[in-house]
């Protein structure tokens, strides 16, 4: 399956342990920015715009991930987004992480779309559903 979206992360200090090696949880850190660039330069539904203007917002419902191999201090990461399933609200995503070409975890992220007011599921706005749709079908 290709990738609907790839973007490098360099491992930085604040990521690592005292042993230099990426501490798991700032690996989540890196896959929500990865997410986050993902809705802004595929969607063009920027998180600010979203959060904001629309007041929606798409948390993390599931994750589920393997750590396949460390990840140490100046590293350069690479993050291949896939879009594996749209629903009328949720979206899960396929997220591998390689430093050249091996790979350094694998996960499935599903978000889903919520009315910041009303804490409530709703459908996604026409233009990202749109584009998410797509991508699926490109994939497939």
């Amino acid at each position: 399956m290709s990738a609907s979206f790839v973007t490098p992360l360099t491992v930085r200090f604040q990521h690592c342990d005292p042993a230099g090696i990426v501490f798991f949880p700032r690996y989540y850190e890196m896959l929500n920015l990865a997410v986050e660039r993902f809705f802004e330069e595929r969607l063009g539904a920027s998180f600010a715009a979203l959060h904001l203007r629309h007041r929606l917002g798409v948390p993390t419902v599931r994750i589920e991930t393997e750590f396949r191999a460390v990840s140490r201090l100046e590293d350069r990461l690479t993050f291949a987004l896939s879009v594996e399933r749209v629903g009328r609200s949720s979206l899960r995503l396929g997220i591998a992480c390689r430093c050249g070409e091996e790979l350094r975890l694998r996960t499935t992220h599903t978000l889903v779309a919520v009315d910041l007011d009303t804490t409530r599921a709703v459908a996604w706005p026409e233009a990202v559903g749109t584009r998410l749709r797509r991508l699926v079908a490109e994939e497939a």
